[in-house]
């Protein structure tokens, strides 16, 4: 069967209030999921009003009760993979097991500058994004509790995801 999601740019002039109404709506019309972009501002200037992306989900995570929701996609270049795995797992935990877990390498310049982060050339990028994959997945599989990578931008130091759903062997 197929069924029908809701992507948002949480960047382009979301707020509390357009949050809201949108998830009820989505909720209530009955859409399979409701999805947002996880980026800081906009691509070009002027800034627009946004939402912090991991805080809009804790909240549908706790006001929602059927569909699914997510980030697409929460990059690595400015998401710890320990701490994206360990907030995915509480948020996941919150909501009954609802959250679909979306990861990218970060794209966003303007952002990236904005905000004091590094984004790196593209191999570099994708070389990081694949070491914040594996950390991620490692953490967030079942009976996983620690995990560690040495790389370019992972220090080699043991994470931990004590934080767990009920999803024991369904990856997010």
């Amino acid at each position: 069967m197929l069924e029908i999601a809701i992507m948002i740019e949480g960047q382009n002039g979301l707020t509390w209030r357009r949050w809201q109404n949108i998830a009820a709506a989505v909720e209530g019309l009955g859409f399979a999921g409701l999805y947002r972009s996880d980026h800081f501002t906009n691509a070009e200037a002027p800034d627009k009003d946004s939402l912090e992306c991991w805080t809009s989900l804790t909240w549908l995570a706790s006001h929602t009760k059927r569909m699914e929701f997510g980030p697409l996609v929460s990059p690595v270049s400015f998401r710890a993979p320990a701490l994206t795995a360990r907030t995915a797992a509480a948020v996941d935990d919150l909501s009954g097991g609802r959250l679909t877990l979306g990861l990218g390498a970060g794209w966003q310049e303007r952002e990236h500058n904005l905000f004091g982060l590094e984004l790196l050339d593209l191999k570099a990028r994708f070389v990081r994004f694949e070491e914040g994959l594996e950390v991620i997945t490692r953490l967030l599989k079942a009976n996983s509790r620690s995990a560690s990578k040495e790389g370019i931008s992972i220090s080699g130091r043991p994470a931990c995801c004590r934080a767990r759903s009920g999803r024991a062997g369904r990856a997010f």
